[in-house]
């Protein structure tokens, strides 16, 4: 499974770095040429995005590695790492780009953009976007923490890229404040994208409890057991992108040993193989009073 992910994250980096350089290039040149602060902005961002995927490659290169006796849980941990330094780069980048949209306003250093700007910018938002889908398909498929938070890195950039679009149409049309404001609405919608990153890399970090959904999943699968009375204690934790599962179940006290023994291999091979993300299940039977 993980050499699998590592493939699939390895194969879908690759792609999204030879377009992001090429995209880099057309819009910065564009940006330069046709006098265009918002996408120049747009170019640095996407320059970013090459960075932040060289990130994404290295965290599931780490986090493929097998189980030692240093690290008898695996280092799947080492993707949330990657997703949280990607999150502090878009924090990173909104702000550059802020920054720079606030001081042309401020010193009224704003120049007309030339209509190569905004075709540059339509091309970028249809090539991000598609960037987005191809990245977060790919992601959900193998439920990568890190490839997600790439995949939001790109729709930003397409975000970013209509910004851009937005005040370089405004500009052509007399309002050439409209591209430095773009660049600092651009910062914003940046920012939201990274805190909820962040957010969610911090949870899969920090051991917080797996989806409402998955724990009704597993509650289903064990009272179906016929033999199992009642369920003492369920708790379910993540670990980087996967789940790790205690419970501990009352069994009829009547039941033999091989028979409980037997009962609890079922239940705990059929809740392993209920979710792909789930790396263990620890399951204590505890007899009825």
């Amino acid at each position: 499974m993980d050499k699998i992910r590592t493939k699939v994250i390895y194969r879908v980096s690759i792609n999204t770095i030879i377009i992001n350089f090429l995209l880099t290039a057309i819009k910065l040149v564009a940006g330069l040429v046709g006098n265009s602060m918002a996408l120049v902005s747009d170019a640095i961002h996407s320059a970013s995005d090459v960075l932040s995927t060289f990130i994404v490659m290295l965290g599931a290169k780490l986090s493929s590695k097998e189980a030692d006796e240093k690290h008898p849980y695996g280092h799947e941990k080492f993707e949330c790492l990657a997703a949280i330094i990607l999150a502090v780069m878009l924090f990173a980048t909104a702000i550059t780009i802020g920054f720079y949209g606030i001081e042309s306003i401020f010193n009224n250093d704003i120049a007309v953009p030339s209509e190569m700007a905004a075709l540059a910018a339509v091309f970028s938002i249809a090539v991000k976007e598609w960037m987005y889908r191809y990245t977060k398909k790919a992601a959900r498929k193998i439920n990568s923490t890190s490839l997600y938070a790439d995949a939001w890195h790109h729709r930003s950039d397409a975000l970013s890229s209509i910004g851009s679009l937005v005040g370089v149409v405004g500009a052509i049309c007399g309002f050439p404040v409209l591209d430095p404001i773009a660049s600092f609405v651009i910062c914003i919608i940046i920012i939201k994208v990274a805190y909820d990153i962040l957010r969610k890399s911090l949870n899969q970090i920090i051991d917080s409890a797996a989806p409402e959904e998955v724990e009704n999943k597993i509650r289903q699968i064990i009272l179906k057991k016929e033999n199992i009375k009642e369920i003492d204690m369920l708790k379910t934790r993540l670990f980087g992108s996967r789940i790790y599962v205690d419970i501990e179940v009352q069994i009829d006290k009547n039941m033999s040993f091989e028979d409980v023994h037997d009962l609890i291999h079922d239940l705990h091979d059929e809740i392993e193989h209920s979710n792909a993300s789930i790396k263990h299940c620890m399951i204590h039977a505890n007899p009825t009073i």
